[in-house]
């Protein structure tokens, strides 16, 4: 294991709840209804990718950018006021630290997402950050690890990966990660190169070390 690589929603901060609440804001603007199984279709995806689908859902034939601007403008707003950080999440990341393995962020959120998040998560437990403003492809595609492995300078089969979502475990293994999936809110089956865990605080270094060692 040379690298370790962090998807950011949902795995290092609580912030399904956080897009949900906005999307809701945002569908009531646009004249629609948002519910679970709206949120469910966007897990893991990017903002091109949910604006289209809000725009599908409600009908409306607002300009996409004008969307996007809105659901900019109260994620950025909520996750300034602070972050929540998922169980066991900072103490993995001070760990993996302390072991001095090279790391990154990944994640589809636009960078501006990422950097009100930041502050909270600490910048200086990451090498690089990845959003999806730095690639043309997003989650489930496997550029955005592809590029953050060669930001890195290692491979991405000597990489190991956390995720949260069925589109960030897909897009890691396509890149030829191993993966440790801590599933939030769509379920992730076990698979060959894949521990699925309840929490992170199932998860240290030791574990990641086994996982890649052990060639599942």
């Amino acid at each position: 294991m040379d690298a370790v690589l962090f998807d950011m929603d949902g795995l290092l901060v609580d912030s399904e709840k956080v897009w949900f609440q906005v999307e809701t804001e945002v569908m009531e603007r646009l004249g629609g209804d948002w519910g679970p199984t709206d949120q469910e279709q966007l897990v893991g995806g990017s903002m091109p990718s949910t604006v289209a689908y809000m725009l599908k859902a409600s009908g409306s034939d607002a300009d996409p950018e004008e969307v996007a601007a809105w659901m900019l403008e109260g994620m950025t707003t909520r996750l300034s006021g602070g972050i929540e950080m998922m169980p066991g999440a900072a103490e993995l990341l001070s760990a993996v630290r302390r072991a001095g393995l090279p790391t990154a962020l990944v994640t589809s959120s636009v960078r501006p997402i990422a950097e009100a998040c930041l502050d909270g998560i600490g910048r200086h437990n990451f090498d690089h950050v990845v959003t999806g403003d730095d690639v043309k492809r997003t989650k489930p595609d496997p550029e955005p690890y592809e590029r953050a492995a060669r930001l890195l300078g290692v491979a991405t089969t000597r990489c190991v990966v956390l995720e949260d979502s069925p589109n960030g475990v897909t897009s890691a293994t396509a890149a030829g990660c191993r993966v440790v999936a801590v599933p939030s809110v769509l379920p992730i089956p076990a698979a060959p190169g894949r521990l699925v865990v309840e929490s992170l605080r199932e998860v240290d270094v030791d574990v990641l070390r086994k996982l890649f060692a052990a060639g599942l």
